[in-house]
């Protein structure tokens, strides 16, 4: 009445979940930096929409081309603080 153990088969088993941790490392950070890249970048657009938005109201814009874009869209919401900030300085 003994318990026969294939131990080809638990050894597998252990190497799948190792190998399955190993994965998980790998592909979960770079995924959460891209899920933060991409959510920075649609809030930075957002914000300078809406700031084109209201501004227009009152006579203030910055202009939407491939620079402030790309500012925007990589860093976020303290880029279109920048671009406010170094817009008058810039004519932007």
């Amino acid at each position: 009445m003994g318990l026969n153990v294939d131990w080809g088969v638990v050894l597998a088993f252990a190497g799948g979940l190792v190998l399955l941790y190993i994965l998980g490392k790998i592909f979960v950070k770079p995924a959460r930096f891209i899920l933060k890249f991409i959510l920075n970048g649609v809030a930075g657009g957002v914000l300078l929409w809406l700031i084109n938005l209201i501004g227009n109201q009152y006579g203030f814009s910055i202009v939407i081309n491939p620079i402030t874009a790309l500012i925007a869209g990589f860093l976020g919401i303290p880029g279109v603080i920048l671009l406010l900030l170094l817009g008058p300085i810039l004519n932007i």
